[in-house]
């Protein structure tokens, strides 16, 4: 068997264009619909949203909202439609399966991203470049929205405020666990004012339920003492974690879907809590490309979903941590 290779070789150059044609669901939810959706029937809001997301989509889009003389939006119109629903829960109860499956059910062209994803095709396109490119898009999924920015919050605010208004409906999922800030509503205080205009365009739909990761019995992510000997056949990588989370550093979050592309297998020795915030962030935003593409995870060391110290648990990015943590769980366990 040759030597692994190296996730801290891999640094891809990714164009604008290729970005823009990434925006699909990711690998495990190709063949994702309302009807292989399985709502938990101990939580009706389960059922209950994936129906409604049904509808919403069945209903398909809204008439451009109408405008008056000199080009003024006449008030009815910003009054009465809703543009966009919002799936608000907890990790694991199938938000972006319904989102997925909103996706293949809607007709005309739509996009599915991450939040950084579409936070990054501004970066690289800039504002008005990004709304040139999805002007006409009937729906634009929008996984994990974050609001611990406010900037890229305000940038994302002004995306969907151009787009509603020429027709373009969305739909967006975001996890809030117990004891997050904002949990239950659309948005944390601190940014309410900045989005009140963009959560008066959605629909909030709340889904309650337990992690579909940890509904058998409650693991932690496996380690193993040997590495390499224990890495799958194919396409894998064997890296020290420390090395990975300083190559991380040098490589723009944009890259990381292109980084982890046509893997097996991550294999990551001598695994260690972190002890920088910034660390920690960048982690959580290579997991979630992981989990995207369903790349296996080995390691060693410190078990995945217990690298976050309380002091980072109990702040502002806990829902990132949380979900990194469930995703880890399930990688290793695959």
């Amino acid at each position: 068997m040759p030597a692994p290779a190296h996730l801290v070789d891999r640094d891809p150059q990714v164009t604008p264009q290729q970005m823009a044609a990434s925006l699909v669901p990711p690998p495990q939810f190709t063949d994702a619909s309302f009807a292989s959706y399985r709502p938990d029937p101990e939580y009706p809001s389960q059922a209950q949203v994936r129906d409604a997301v049904s509808s919403f989509v069945a209903a398909g889009p809204a008439d451009t909202p109408r405008r008056g003389l000199f080009g003024r939006r006449k008030p009815a119109a910003e009054t009465t439609v809703k543009s966009g629903v919002y799936l608000d829960g907890g990790f694991g109860v199938g938000k972006t399966h319904l989102l997925a499956a909103a996706y293949h059910a809607a007709s005309g062209r739509k996009t599915f991203g991450t939040f950084i994803e579409y936070t990054a095709l501004v970066g690289a396109l800039g504002f008005q470049g990004t709304v040139d490119l999805l002007r006409g898009t009937a729906l634009v999924c929008i996984d994990e929205f974050e609001l611990d920015d406010p900037g890229d919050t305000m940038v994302m605010t002004r995306l969907i405020k151009e787009l509603t208004e020429t027709g373009t409906r969305f739909a967006a999922t975001s996890n809030t666990p117990p004891g997050a800030l904002g949990e239950g509503r659309f948005a944390a205080q601190d940014f309410l004012r900045e989005i009140q205009a963009m959560s008066d365009r959605f629909e909030t739909m709340r889904i309650d339920g337990l992690d579909y990761r940890r509904r058998a019995v409650d693991e932690s992510a496996r380690v193993v003492s040997d590495v390499q000997g224990s890495l799958p056949n194919g396409t894998v990588t064997l890296d020290d974690f420390r090395a990975v989370v300083e190559h991380l550093a040098s490589v723009h979050p944009s890259k990381y879907v292109a980084m982890v592309e046509d893997l097996d297998a991550v294999g990551l020795t001598d695994v260690q809590a972190f002890t920088d915030q910034t660390d920690a962030l960048r982690w959580v935003a290579l997991v979630d490309r992981l989990y995207d593409a369903q790349v296996r995870i080995v390691a060693s060391g410190t078990p995945l979903d217990q690298v976050y110290p309380e002091s980072m648990l109990h702040g502002g990015y806990r829902k990132k941590y949380l979900r990194a943590a469930s995703r880890v769980v399930a990688l290793t366990r695959a």
